[in-house]
């Protein structure tokens, strides 16, 4: 895989990255995640939501990959299970943390951060929207003359996957910075994140 890197040409990356940087910062429901996640548990557990919603998006370029998500786009039920299963996925999400007791009788850090990031990959992993924009994003650079496609397409989109890891960080921080104030508020915190996390199930379902 790797020496398909020096025969991709320069100008192709630099529109590849451009456009993954500009993706990866325009705020969608993977950004409302960590920003939530972040305000409701401090910098590591955003951090940590940030790293799972990067790893889950690995999954969608596998599934890219494997043309599996090829299938996703064509069969309606496939689209439905997939959307209905990560709605339901983060309505449980936001009953937990409508119930949960103020940040201060919560877990220690580790586990918490822990369980972020296995939340985060879940929230990727089971969004097929991803699935689909990947298989329509990752292909446009992909050119047959320069080796085997699926090659290309696993390459470019473990650079997108690995892209998004700085700019998932720097949202899930500037979250955590804006959300400390409010953490002392306790749990009116985790009821914050849990209406967002339950907007996000209503905006998967019904968008």
């Amino acid at each position: 895989m790797l020496e398909l890197l020096p025969a991709i040409p320069a100008a192709t990356w630099f529109t590849f990255l451009a456009a993954s940087i500009a993706l990866n910062l325009t705020p969608g429901s993977d950004v409302m995640f960590i920003s939530a996640s972040a305000a409701a548990g401090g910098p590591r557990a955003g951090v940590a939501a940030a790293l799972g919603i990067s790893a889950g998006s690995l999954l969608h370029v596998a599934l890219a990959v494997l043309g599996v998500a090829a299938l996703i786009q064509s069969s309606q039920a496939a689209w439905l299970i997939l959307r209905w299963g990560g709605a339901a996925y983060l309505l449980w999400l936001a009953w937990g943390l409508w119930r949960a007791p103020p940040p201060g009788r919560t877990t220690g850090g580790n586990r918490r951060a822990w369980r972020a990031f296995r939340r985060g990959a879940a929230n990727c992993a089971l969004n097929p929207k991803v699935s689909v924009f990947v298989l329509a994003f990752l292909p446009q650079f992909a050119d047959p003359a320069l080796g085997p496609l699926w090659v290309q397409i696993a390459l470019f989109g473990l650079v997108f996957a690995l892209g998004s890891v700085p700019v998932n960080i720097g949202w899930a921080l500037a979250a955590s910075a804006l959300g400390a104030p409010i953490r002392r508020a306790g749990r009116m915190m985790n009821r914050l994140a849990a209406g967002v996390f339950a907007l996000l199930a209503a905006r998967l379902v019904w968008e």
